[in-house]
């Protein structure tokens, strides 16, 4: 009955977002048990605290086109514009455009990117972000940055990994920007 339930809301989550979820139902079907703690896991990764959408989405964004999982970054980047980011807003992160970013986006942006890159500039950014936010706010952060990562290794991991090449904002196609040397900008902390 749990397996058939679940099963249920991954068709539904396939259904809204053109997601294939191939990959859940396998570990659903393979280990009930695997699943309810891949459930707990999605807990933290959708965990908002104090922060807006667009901060969140600059995090998430980043972080899984970090780990290079085309229908994962497809699937955050729809995510974002349902939650009501601007189609040019949600580009600019993609590539990374931190001019064309509100200031508090940007900073998230480079600090994504930073973290991800194991930069030491990040402490910086990091004080930038406790300034701003708190420790909720930081902690938040964290939260988006670790676990939009996980999806794209376990993807990869149980053979369902894709690379990206384009993501489609509505009509538009735009090539991520993936280099994996940190953003910095107009907006970058000295």
């Amino acid at each position: 009955m749990l397996r058939y339930m679940f099963n249920k809301m991954l068709l539904a989550m396939q259904q809204r977002y053109a997601y294939d979820v191939g990959y859940q139902q396998d570990i659903l079907h393979s280990d009930l048990a695997a699943f309810l703690k891949f459930s707990g896991f999605q807990t933290m990764a959708s965990h908002s605290g104090n922060l807006s959408a667009g901060l969140l989405f600059a995090a998430r964004i980043r972080a899984i086109l970090w780990e290079d999982c085309g229908p994962c970054s497809q699937l955050v980047v729809n995510m974002a514009l349902e939650a009501g980011l601007s189609q040019a807003v949600v580009r600019a992160i993609i590539e990374q455009d931190l001019r064309a970013l509100p200031t508090d986006m940007a900073l998230v942006v480079q600090f994504t990117e930073r973290v991800l890159a194991h930069d030491p500039q990040a402490d910086t950014l990091r004080d930038n972000i406790l300034a701003l936010w708190g420790s909720k706010g930081l902690i938040t952060l964290s939260f988006a940055i670790s676990a939009y990562r996980v999806y794209p290794a376990l993807k990869y991991s149980l053979g369902y990994g894709r690379a990206c090449s384009r993501i489609q904002l509505n009509e538009v196609s735009v090539v991520p920007q993936r280099s994996k040397t940190p953003a910095s900008g107009a907006n970058d902390a000295e």
